[in-house]
């Protein structure tokens, strides 16, 4: 099965189904956990945007939908979570972009920027996987890239407490979702070189470790003071 199979269009919401699904899951995220939450100003309504977030727990991507703004939207799932009970046909019906591990899916790719270029907020775990330890990862350059091919702008978020949900759940406790973005961040115009990407990833990672508690700011922790 190609990817552009596995990715027919549209790949991004669509308010009606938005509506419905950003329901569902806030109902769900108000019953296990409480909210704390700032910065949601920082999302434009409209127009290209890159938000790149660490990643924590399947709890993530539940906590945007249900907390973030109805516009157009769209984000990468791994194919595995596609085949998921519930989740993957939600998450189809919200136009991810499916992609496999482990491979250059220049397809997905190009299809984010396509997405970029007619308006599309595209969200982007900047570590390029789930952290298992809570810790950031060091950064991928696969956000600054998609941000510099299409001049779009990024909003950096920070989001911990989601991966306390299923153990807490277990003692019957509720969870703080602790979520934060920044303010938009414009990259140099241009088209930039891999040693760029490279720099421009690392001053990403710094800023949303910047937002962060030290015990989640992983390999980054070191060179962060706590600003409190």
């Amino acid at each position: 099965m190609s990817d552009t199979t596995i990715n027919r269009p549209p790949r991004h919401t669509t308010p009606r189904i938005h509506r419905i699904l950003k329901t569902f899951a806030l109902i769900i995220i108000k019953l296990v956990a409480r909210i704390d939450l700032k910065g949601m100003e920082h999302v434009p309504l409209s127009g290209a945007l890159v938000i790149v977030t660490n990643h924590l727990s399947s709890f993530d991507t539940l906590s945007l939908i249900g907390l973030g703004p109805v516009r157009q939207a769209t984000a990468f799932g791994a194919i595995e979570h596609r085949s998921d009970f519930i989740a993957g046909w939600a998450l189809d019906k919200l136009g991810l972009i499916w992609v496999r591990r482990g491979e250059a899916d220049r397809e997905a790719v190009k299809i984010a920027i396509d997405e970029l270029k007619a308006g599309t907020a595209v969200g982007v775990a900047i570590e390029g996987t789930r952290s298992r330890t809570g810790g950031l990862l060091p950064g991928k350059t696969g956000a600054a890239y998609l941000a510099n091919r299409a001049n779009a702008p990024i909003v950096p978020m920070a989001i911990w407490g989601t991966e306390q949900i299923i153990s807490n759940l277990k003692r019957l406790r509720r969870s703080t979702i602790h979520i934060r973005l920044g303010p938009v961040i414009h990259l140099p115009e241009g088209r930039a070189n891999t040693a760029q990407l490279e720099e421009y990833t690392d001053q990403l990672m710094l800023t949303i470790a910047r937002m962060l508690p030290p015990e989640y700011r992983g390999v980054y922790r070191d060179r962060v003071k706590d600003e409190g």
